[in-house]
């Protein structure tokens, strides 16, 4: 009988997570000081992170140790399954194999905790008491009060307030494992204060709550901050995904020609593509493709340059591509994916066309949710129907062509709090919206004075 799933056992669980940084063909720009124009120190960085997640962000080591007690959590749900889709490849009536690497099964149902886990063990060790972090559409929130609750600390969330209003039962998650959500912007922060002066009825931003966040964490000494998604460390915390799917597409007996994942930030994407990429790095011919929405294009209509990674310009300036840290999204329903940047090791290899990157309106992305969802059983987070869609047009071409594809995505988590989002498509109040070109055009111009004097 040939098989659906491949599935390790929790002795399989990667000892190591894949550091990418050690193999990059080329230097990652550094992160700069907003007011010197200098690449910044581990220690610019020490008010928000423990000393562990620093050293882990300037790490250059290819192997980087998975503490045991770290480990012990993860078999709560690792190691993930791996399917291969057979009803949607008889449905699109395609030569292509595509399979799909699941991870929805977690306790938060999506790959967020395999670094929100990780950086509340690294908080604890050091004494902090208390977590501050945002949050969109409530994955990340999520996973960081679960991985809080099992370490004994406290955790504060500011959850964008388009997504806190849409999505109730995500903040009940977040307050069931004991964590404080606020909707941001909020009253509880200057910077919360400034945007609701301003907007009473903002909708509020990834960048906003990031805002947020970072001044709780700098205000408070017993408390910390922690990031979903961008930053080097918890993209390299990701790596036990694409780990794991090394090891199972070996199980298969194939490999990938494209390797496909949705973007917000990168951490999703990152995670399953990291560990794939070294073949690449030696000349190999599989395609790697990042998946946004229109709504906010920052991998295909932003620009390369440096940027502040919140509205407030409170943080070190990153080089990614960008919409603009005042970037506002329109409240689409793929809620962690409305971030203005990305991940700079992602947007490098982006910059280098290591990685391709498309863009789907959120009505087409439904649509590839709802032939999934029928033919596999799985309910897709709208993040993760953005992979999906892409993998459906893959294998049409494939059909189209008539050659023969292996077609590998990550479904990052399930969309069974989305439904609010899935009925509106049924009932066709979906709207399809594409970021106006004179708004980047615009946010371009108010970047140029942030740039170093000299290339860097």
């Amino acid at each position: 009988m040939a098989s659906t799933k491949f599935l390790l056992t929790e002795a399989d669980i990667p000892r190591s997570w894949y550091n990418v940084a050690a193999d990059l063909p080329v230097p990652l720009p550094p992160v700069i000081h907003p007011g010197t124009k200098q690449p910044i120190g581990p220690s610019d960085l020490a008010p928000l992170f423990p000393m562990a997640l620093i050293m882990q962000e300037v790490s250059a080591e290819r192997e980087v140790e998975i503490p045991e007690p770290v480990r012990e959590v993860y078999k709560l749900w690792r190691p993930t399954p791996l399917y291969r889709a057979r009803r949607l490849e008889q449905a699109l009536d395609t030569p292509a194999h595509i399979y799909y690497k699941y991870e929805g099964g977690s306790p938060a149902g999506s790959h967020k905790p395999n670094t929100a886990v990780a950086q509340a063990f690294y908080n604890k060790q050091e004494g902090v008491r208390r977590l501050t972090t945002e949050t969109g559409a409530g994955q990340w929130g999520s996973a960081l009060a679960f991985a809080c609750r099992l370490f004994g600390l406290d955790c504060t969330v500011y959850m964008v307030r388009v997504s806190y209003d849409q999505k109730p039962y995500r903040k009940l998650m977040m307050q069931t494992w004991g964590a404080d959500v606020l909707p941001s912007p909020s009253e509880a922060t200057e910077a919360g204060r400034a945007v609701r002066a301003k907007a009473p009825e903002s909708p509020g931003s990834l960048g906003i709550a990031i805002s947020e966040a970072v001044e709780d964490a700098a205000k408070h000494d017993d408390a910390k901050y922690a990031l979903g998604s961008v930053l080097n460390h918890v993209l390299l915390h990701q790596t036990v995904i694409g780990l794991e799917a090394r090891r199972q597409m070996e199980m298969a007996g194939e490999a990938p020609d494209v390797v496909i994942g949705c973007v917000g930030g990168g951490s999703n994407f990152s995670g399953l593509a990291f560990p794939f990429l070294p073949e690449k790095f030696k000349g190999g011919a599989t395609r790697f493709v990042a998946v946004e929405p229109e709504a906010c294009p920052s991998l295909t209509r932003g620009q390369y340059l440096y940027d502040f990674g919140d509205t407030a310009a409170t943080t070190p300036l990153l080089k990614m591509y960008t919409l603009g840290h005042t970037f506002v999204p329109p409240g689409i329903h793929a809620g962690g994916l409305r971030y203005h940047g990305d991940a700079p090791l992602l947007c490098l290899l982006v910059h280098h066309k290591v990685i391709e990157a498309v863009a789907y309106p959120q009505r087409a992305v439904f649509d590839a949710a709802l032939q999934f969802a029928r033919t596999e059983g799985i309910i897709p987070a709208p993040e993760a129907a953005h992979a999906v869609r892409k993998a459906i047009d893959e294998a049409a071409e494939a059909r189209l062509s008539g050659r023969p594809k292996v077609i590998l995505f990550g479904l990052c988590g399930h969309g069974h709090f989305d439904l609010s989002a899935y009925e509106a498509h049924l009932a066709g109040r979906l709207e399809d919206f594409a970021y106006p070109q004179e708004a980047v055009e615009r946010a371009m111009r108010e970047l140029a004075p942030l740039q170093p004097p000299a290339p860097i």
